[in-house]
């Protein structure tokens, strides 16, 4: 008799995909998933290979997560540039730790070939660390002294505009999230994300490593589901101050527009991007930044015309 143990064949062991609100892995409140399928295997019908249940978040997890950015936008938008520029690279070092998940998530969820995919998740990488070197350079950019005709300093900076919520882009499903909220939170504002209806996956994993990157609860909030559902309801909140409507169709940008302009939202209409990997410049920055100016008095001016 052999003493060898007998090998025995294994249950896999599913992933439960959930939101990410406040820090936390809530399920949805209503209780509702949807099936996400692969890409690559979907036919006509759109009816392709299992991959897992999503949460399907509703009208009242949208309401949550703009709680938790509300109580999150104090304390990280008066974080140093410096510290948010930390944090931010930390995500990139975990994101890395994590690349093989990634590139196998982004792969199923888009059709991709594996060395494709790993293009993606590479630039996306990239990405966070393009962002996190800017977090202490935006405001020597976009702010400054400005001259003026009396004895004054003139000062502008830029300031966060507040709670946004972000409508990740359809088809890229990580590296376009990664693109539309990284510059939101790099200059001090809080992010509700609705992420790719039909590909939520790699969106929804991008949650764990935020957990896991010192980044504090509520800077991001991360949903999955009906994004026309969830994004009506963001649209017309009094406390979300800007959003970002990069994953809408024209008919539901048109319709969000109409429900954000009633309380004065900052809008950012949806632009369309042949390539997610090209430089993206530092408009999405500037897009969700207010200026505050500031005039302070020099003092007496003596004959040379300065008092200093």
């Amino acid at each position: 008799m052999s003493d060898k143990p007998e090998k025995h064949g294994r249950l896999s062991v599913f992933k439960t995909y959930k939101l990410y609100v406040g820090g936390k892995f809530p399920r949805s409140e209503s209780g509702r998933v949807y099936e996400v399928t692969a890409s690559s295997a979907a036919d006509a019908a759109g009816k392709g290979d299992w991959l897992a249940n999503a949460p399907l978040a509703s009208r009242k997890d949208a309401r949550d997560a703009v709680v938790a950015a509300r109580k999150a936008f104090g304390g990280w938008s008066g974080a140093t540039a410096y510290n948010r520029g930390q944090v931010l690279y930390r995500v990139a070092e975990m994101l890395e730790g994590r690349r093989e998940q990634y590139v196998r998530e982004v792969a199923e969820a888009e059709g991709l070939s594996k060395a494709r995919a790993a293009d993606q998740v590479d630039a996306a990488i990239d990405r966070w660390v393009w962002y996190a070197g800017w977090t202490d350079k935006i405001a020597q950019v976009v702010g400054g002294g400005n001259p003026v005709a009396g004895p004054f300093f003139n000062l502008s900076s830029p300031e966060p505009t507040g709670v946004v919520a972000v409508l990740a882009p359809q088809e890229s499903s990580f590296l376009g999230l990664v693109s539309v909220l990284a510059p939101v939170i790099a200059t001090g504002n809080t992010a509700v994300v609705i992420a790719s209806e039909r590909s939520p996956l790699p969106a929804l994993s991008l949650g764990e490593v935020l957990a896991t990157s010192d980044l504090p609860g509520g800077v991001v909030n991360i949903l999955s589901g009906r994004t026309a559902e969830i994004a009506a309801p963001l649209a017309a909140h009094r406390d979300v101050n800007a959003i970002d409507l990069a994953g809408a169709d024209e008919a539901l940008a048109k319709e969000l527009e109409i429900a954000a302009a009633d309380n004065l939202k900052r809008v950012l209409r949806p632009q369309p991007v042949d390539d997610w990997t090209a430089m993206p410049g530092i408009e999405r920055m500037t897009a969700f930044l207010e200026t505050k100016t500031v005039w302070h008095p020099t003092g007496a001016l003596g004959a040379s015309g300065s008092s200093y």
